[in-house]
């Protein structure tokens, strides 16, 4: 399994990177990954039209996509479009941030899941 984290670079700019979850054989349950530590859970709605500006993640959190479809753009101008399912680790609380709005003009849900 996979995940992309958005962080700050040395520039002060956002970026991308794949990060792969090593998985553990456990048996007729399936594969499971460590434990990550975590201090919250929230779950977000937003409007169709979402179209936020540069901003910086309030906190290093997850988000999981469940509903709708999203662009994020860094500040060196890189897109990602990240779809249902999909998860994101947001680490840019610095610098400029990233950017992120709606593609598909339908209400988005999502999970952020907040980490110690």
């Amino acid at each position: 399994m996979t995940y992309t984290r958005i962080f700050t670079g040395a520039d002060g700019e956002a970026h991308f990177e794949e990060i792969y979850i090593p998985m553990n054989d456990s048996g007729e349950i399936g594969s499971l990954s460590e434990m990550f530590p975590v201090s919250g859970i929230i779950f977000r709605e937003n409007q169709p039209g979402y179209d936020y500006d540069f901003h910086n993640a309030p906190a290093r959190q997850f988000i999981v996509l469940l509903e709708g479809a999203i662009e994020i753009i860094s500040g060196t101008g890189q897109s990602r479009r990240f779809y249902e399912g999909d998860i994101i680790l947001v680490e840019d609380t610095e610098g400029r941030g990233h950017r992120s709005r709606s593609l598909d003009g339908k209400k988005r849900k999502s999970i952020f899941i907040t980490l110690d």
